[in-house]
């Protein structure tokens, strides 16, 4: 696998809170990188806790190296194979999971056949262009979500995902 040779956007979170308090990292954050994305993917699995192993190091890379993006466990197997990095479909799905769970991922369903997985982990919402199988974000002062519903008694609200759904018009 063969590095970038100019810097790219990658995450990472500062330790000061437990994991399972941390918040996604601000722009401001994500400004203040080393320029080298090798480094700030390992510096970004250590700090959320996950040992950076060579797989995961490999598809955090493609992952991360290139900005806000929104990826199927599909598409990023295609890609770690393009990249020769030797990943299984079982290890793609395995990785995007752990990212997910520990908040470097947001995971986005799409109908109940398709998940995608955002590496933009704020809280914002979605277009889905039916035409092309993408995702595009909504900020989230876009969207105008009435009064939630009460949760059952033992549970709360963790996020409120909307995804508006696009089609091209008829001409």
């Amino acid at each position: 696998m063969t590095l970038p040779t100019t810097p790219s956007r990658t995450m990472v979170f500062t330790a000061a809170a437990p994991a399972s308090q941390r918040q996604p990292p601000t722009q401001a954050q994500r400004a203040a990188l080393t320029g080298c994305p090798w480094h700030d993917v390992k510096a970004m699995l250590r700090e959320v806790g996950l040992r950076p192993t060579r797989q995961r190091m490999e598809l955090g890379w493609l992952l991360f190296g290139k900005g806000g993006r929104h990826v199927t466990a599909e598409m990023l197997y295609e890609e770690a194979n393009h990249a020769k990095a030797p990943v299984s479909l079982a290890t793609v799905y395995n990785t995007l999971h752990q990212f997910t769970d520990v908040g470097l991922l947001r995971q986005v369903a799409v109908d109940g056949s398709k998940t995608y997985f955002d590496t933009n982990a704020s809280q914002h919402h979605h277009f889905f262009l039916e035409d092309k199988n993408a995702l595009l974000d909504i900020p989230d002062a876009d969207v105008f979500v009435g009064k939630p519903p009460i949760p059952p008694d033992g549970y709360e609200i963790a996020r409120i995902d909307v995804v508006v759904r696009l089609r091209r018009k008829a001409r």
